[in-house]
């Protein structure tokens, strides 16, 4: 099943969204959120090594994004490319440019449609142009081997039209039956479930998190930790999500997976084939995860505690940015509070059924995976009881918790010719702006992957989202 995992990683803060606003190519999501989309999760692999394979690919290793700024001269066209990518025995670096040329373009099409030049002055004007710092990007990427089970990672990046950097370091460290995670950023961005940016000055967490056991039981728990006033990174106004606010929060939650085959073909039982060294290709799979036709349903139920410290969100911590001030007094209202102390359950509910082995050239695969995502019960008890009391009383007034409704999302894939797969990723919800409680489309992602049958499930992904209305190239292994 793709992503049930999705329920219990979006309430944390650990859950990186694929994103183009970052060189790295992962935001934040914001947690205690609907669980996004499968294809929004970011790819596990590090920006720098998908350069690596990607460079082949594109032409002069130049790989093309679509990321809209909050500066709209310079356009939401951008490219990307990697410059160096020296590797050791236990460590590596990557360096990673970016460069945006609409402004240019607009620029020097700008100033040679207002004024006169001599040919000499012509090109003097265009130089100055190319040495303007804001259409540039530029990422420094490093990772270190401390031990086997322990690794480093180090990041900056740093966009010309910005004055401060990005920075972000992150220590992994395996345990036999649980994966350690410490991660500090400065500042650290974040994306909500309608789209938009938020950039929180400084950001830590250590989180611990089990392995999944025989039995579909996991379990984790952690610290969090935001200092300094969050800011719109790419609107203006809105409500603060509340998570964001600062404050330390300790968390804990738990979660039971279970799956059962409704009906499966068994996988390629040929004596024949087997003896032999050499094996068809018609029999190989482009992707081992898309090799079994099968129809299945799926659950993942659990539970989460969260207790926070400290950050009053009805006091705002700056009182020499009256606009930052507003904001958080409007995101801070009594409706809006946050508790000190909360639990509550969670579940999503999925189904699966796959057509063809993915293995001939055409008309070989059809997938569909569905989710239904219950983020909150209690959201849930709330809004049934809203309902009721609407539906015989008349019109309640009251704010209406994003929690309360189920969403149900939806991925379809396709093959179109050998590798190639269209997939479209559908997100529907009860709760429109207008306030409405009729389903609706809420985002779209698209996307067109090329899998490729060497790395036994590894994919190229080009996606673009309607909401967020970007777009990017990633490279993705043992991922739907």
């Amino acid at each position: 099943m793709a992503s049930l995992r999705l329920a219990m990683d979006a309430a944390f803060w650990d859950l990186n969204v694929a994103s183009s606003q970052t060189l790295d190519g992962a935001a934040r999501f914001v947690a205690g959120e609907p669980a996004p989309l499968s294809t929004a999760r970011a790819s596990r692999t590090v920006r720098p090594q998908q350069f690596s394979f990607l460079r082949h690919v594109f032409p002069l290793g130049i790989i093309p994004c679509f990321s809209p700024t909050p500066h709209k001269e310079l356009g939401s066209f951008s490219l990307q490319s990697l410059l160096l990518a020296p590797e050791f025995s236990k460590m590596w670096f990557g360096l990673v440019g970016q460069f945006r040329p609409r402004k240019l373009i607009s620029s020097i099409k700008k100033d040679l449609s207002s004024t006169e030049y001599s040919d000499l002055s012509i090109f003097k004007e265009i130089g100055k142009h190319f040495v303007d710092k804001s259409l540039y990007a530029l990422g420094f990427f490093s990772q270190f081997s401390l031990s086997d089970d322990t690794s480093l990672l180090f990041n900056v990046e740093k966009h010309g039209e910005r004055k401060a950097p990005r920075s972000k370091v992150v220590l992994f460290h395996k345990l036999p039956k649980h994966d350690v995670t410490l991660e500090a950023a400065w500042p650290e961005l974040y994306v909500a479930r309608n789209g938009t940016y938020w950039e929180v000055p400084s950001s830590a967490s250590f989180d611990v998190s089990s392995l999944k056991s025989e039995s579909g039981f996991r379990y984790r728990f952690g610290l969090h930790k935001n200092d300094g006033n969050p800011a719109a990174f790419n609107f203006s106004g809105g409500d603060i999500p509340l998570s964001l606010m600062p404050g330390i929060c300790a968390k804990a939650a738990f979660s039971i997976e279970k799956r059962r085959n409704i009906w499966r073909e068994s996988g390629y039982i040929v004596s024949q084939e087997r003896k032999s060294e050499k094996r068809s290709a018609r029999l190989i799979s482009y992707d081992k995860q898309l090799e079994d036709p099968h129809a299945a349903l799926s659950a993942i139920i659990g539970g989460t505690c969260e207790a926070w410290f400290g950050g009053n969100v009805n006091k705002a911590t700056n009182s020499e940015d009256r606009t930052t001030d507003e904001e958080i007094h409007k995101s801070s209202s009594p409706s809006r509070s946050r508790h000190h102390f909360n639990m509550d359950l969670f579940g999503s509910f999925g189904c699966s059924f796959q057509r063809g082995r993915f293995a001939n050239d055409f008309n070989d695969l059809t997938r569909l995976d569905a989710r239904l995502d219950v983020s909150s019960a209690s959201a849930l008890l709330k809004g049934f009881s809203h309902l009721v009391s609407t539906t015989f009383k008349g019109k309640v007034q009251g704010e209406v918790n994003p929690l309360t409704f189920p969403r149900l999302n939806v991925l379809f894939q396709q093959q179109v010719a050998g590798p190639i797969v269209f997939r479209a990723d559908v997100g529907f919800s009860n709760n429109s702006p207008s306030g409405s409680h009729f389903p609706h489309v809420e985002d779209v992602i698209y996307g067109l992957s090329y899998s490729l049958r060497m790395l036994h499930s590894g994919k190229f992904l080009a996606w673009y989202s309607t909401k967020r209305k970007e777009g990017m190239v990633e490279l993705r292994f043992f991922e739907f």
